[in-house]
């Protein structure tokens, strides 16, 4: 006779050999090595199972499943909800370009008084707009560039000997066709193009808070107003330009071009809107003006080449604007956004 298993001898009335529980269903204790009858026995339970499974995920599918129907619901929706929202991010963007060109700018006025009062010497930064719909023209037109709008221009240059080349307030030189002489230049870092960005005139602060409406307001001058105080419409003739000399019928003095060097390479810009920084780091606007309580630059941002039209009366115009401040003792740089 065969031996008797071990859990048959330890098993009294109505236990089940370990064969009859694998046939039952049970699997208490699954052997090391299965062999023989259990590896057909444990074959039949591993294939019947997934059946069952496969079956069972196959109902809860059927039952989670979208119809057609609902499915076009929700892709309409969704483009309903695109359509309303797109204005929204439109004006999320242009905010955006508005607050990234003030800060470009900023980086470069303060780039320009921070490279004057570390070497002692003084910096000019220079301003010109061209058309955004067509590339920028080498050379570009001078002295302006009659109803180009949209891309701005900046440029910083610096005396190579520390010294102001003459342009000063105290200067003797007449005419506005005395340029730096560009063999005594350096450039600061690279020519700066900012698209889809217009200086604009805006009506002048309050004076009365921090916020864009209540801003420091430029010095009043008793013959050109406030328009030798700031930059705007750098292109529109004259007096509705800025920065604004009636002796030169808006042509200031000391502009400098781009590039500069030694020898003189062929002019590619003229900048004649200029601002300058001294070794002690304060700022003349267009170098021979006297010093201004604030210098104000305003920015906004323009449909390719059209800028919005101001409303409801000049110098006031809707949605996003910036302005930044340069103060004139100091040289310190500040915007304003609306």
């Amino acid at each position: 006779m065969f031996p008797q298993h071990a859990s048959e001898r330890h098993c009294s009335g109505g236990c089940l050999p370990r064969h009859s529980e694998a046939k039952a269903g049970f699997s208490r204790t699954r052997p090391a090595a299965a062999s023989g009858p259990w590896l057909l026995i444990l074959e039949t339970q591993a294939s019947a199972l997934p059946v069952r499974s496969q079956r069972s995920v196959v109902r809860v599918k059927a039952q989670r499943a979208f119809t057609l129907l609902e499915l076009l619901v929700v892709i309409g929706i969704i483009a309903v909800l695109l359509v309303l929202l797109a204005p929204a991010f439109t004006t999320i963007k242009s905010a955006g370009d508005v607050t990234s060109a003030a800060y470009t700018i900023k980086g470069a006025l303060d780039t320009a008084r921070t490279y004057a009062k570390a070497n002692n010497t003084y910096t000019w930064v220079g301003f010109y707009e061209e058309d955004v719909s067509q590339p920028s023209v080498t050379p570009a037109p001078d002295p302006r560039c009659t109803g180009c709008v949209g891309r701005l221009v900046v440029s910083i240059v610096t005396s190579k000997d520390g010294s102001n080349l003459g342009a000063d307030v105290s200067s003797s030189a007449t005419g506005t066709e005395n340029f730096i002489d560009p063999t005594r230049l350096t450039q600061v870092g690279k020519l700066v193009k900012i698209e889809n960005i217009h200086l604009p005139l805006f009506s002048v602060g309050t004076g009365t808070g921090d916020t864009f409406d209540a801003r420091p307001s430029p010095t009043l001058d008793p013959v050109v107003g406030y328009n030798a105080s700031r930059f705007g419409e750098l292109n529109a003739p004259a007096p509705n330009t800025a920065p604004y000399d009636t002796t030169n019928n808006g042509l200031t003095k000391f502009p400098f071009q781009y590039p500069v060097g030694n020898p003189a390479p062929a002019a590619q810009y003229r900048l004649r809107r200029t601002l300058r920084f001294s070794p002690t780091g304060d700022c003349r606007i267009n170098s021979t003006y006297d010093m201004r309580k604030v210098v104000e630059i305003g920015l906004l941002q323009t449909h390719g080449n059209v800028a919005p039209t101001p409303s409801p009366s000049p110098g006031q115009y809707p949605g996003n604007a910036a302005a930044i401040q340069i103060t004139g003792l100091g040289g310190n740089v500040k915007v304003y956004q609306r």
